[in-house]
């Protein structure tokens, strides 16, 4: 069923004074703008994307399990036994103590240097010592003279030896 076309009375009307004002409206008063369009189509590659993402949750949903077949897991990293497990929750306890110590528990305590420094003596005694042990270690072998050894106490003979056995 069609509707027939409203007649002219039938049509709302502009009121005059609105009417005149139309007309005489200048189009210099303008200012010029430029239109952005607030509706962007995707790109090719956009709709590719989307397509391949689609295509592949249509075989994820559609995939037959039936097919899979059945394997056994080795387990590779097996958990901690009770002595690691124990040794971290010693190391998280120190940890955590000492993050969050009190410090308002602690004393003023005033620091007494114990370190006792040697007399003169002492001190000169071991420099005489580091001397000696310089002057050994660092002793030039080659301003010695060569000299030949004379043998002045003789080894008895085994006729004398023989004699003051039975003597």
């Amino acid at each position: 069923m069609s509707c027939p076309a409203p007649s002219l009375k039938d049509l709302p009307r502009v009121a005059v004074d609105f009417k005149t004002e139309l007309e005489g409206f200048k189009t210099d008063n303008l200012k010029n703008a430029d239109t952005m369009e607030k509706i962007i189509l995707p790109s090719a590659e956009d709709v590719a994307a989307e397509k391949k993402e689609k295509a592949m949750i249509d075989s994820i949903e559609t995939f037959d399990a039936t097919k899979l077949k059945h394997t056994e897991t080795q387990e590779k990293n097996p958990l901690p036994d009770k002595e690691v497990l124990e040794h971290e929750k010693t190391h998280q306890n120190l940890i955590n103590g000492v993050e969050h110590f009190d410090k308002s528990t602690m004393r003023h305590a005033e620091t007494q240097e114990k370190v006792i420094l040697p007399d003169p003596q002492v001190i000169k005694q071991e420099q005489r010592e580091q001397k000696l042990i310089s002057g050994i270690e660092n002793f030039d072998t080659n301003q010695l003279k060569h000299t030949e050894t004379q043998e002045k106490n003789t080894l008895p003979t085994k006729e004398v030896i023989d004699q003051e056995k039975t003597a």
